[in-house]
């Protein structure tokens, strides 16, 4: 699967391990930033360019860290088509897919360890959507909210 992964400075250790991880589960990965743990850089603009590679095809899902979570799924919810969720547990990671069509995993650096985040990821990238009729029906309503219906 193509994924798009994105960091600020507080979330680039924990980028930098996923992105590996992701790799050896053999998904192809896009690295869209930060590059350096050292240099602040606001979350929103790396949230956004995840949010972006999902919704022009360049990626099938994306994966956002920041300090939080928070702030990059509060950002990459603010793109059109995106359904992103933050995710500290590995039920949500999946069901939120299964159920929501979740396409953005925003994760907190400063909140999860490295094993949990590994975990979450692996459950986010192995679900699939279930078209299940009541989600399907579920979306269209979300869908209808971004419309401004």
């Amino acid at each position: 699967m193509k994924i798009a992964i994105a960091s600020d400075h507080a979330g680039f250790p924990l980028k930098v391990l996923l992105a590996d991880q992701l790799r050896t589960l053999g998904h192809e990965v896009s690295d869209l930033g930060t590059d350096s743990p050292d240099r602040p850089v606001d979350y929103p603009d790396f949230a956004k360019k995840a949010a972006d590679a999902v919704v022009s095809g360049a990626a099938r899902r994306a994966i956002v860290v920041c300090g939080s979570g928070v702030g990059a799924c509060v950002a990459a919810n603010k793109v059109k088509g995106i359904r992103a969720g933050l995710c500290h547990d590995t039920y949500s990671a999946h069901q939120g897919v299964e159920h929501d069509d979740m396409n953005v995993l925003c994760l907190g650096a400063r909140i999860i360890g490295p094993a949990l985040a590994f975990e979450l990821v692996k459950a986010f990238t192995s679900a699939e959507f279930s078209g299940e009729d009541r989600h399907k029906r579920r979306l269209r309503k979300i869908e209808d909210i971004e419309r401004g219906n």
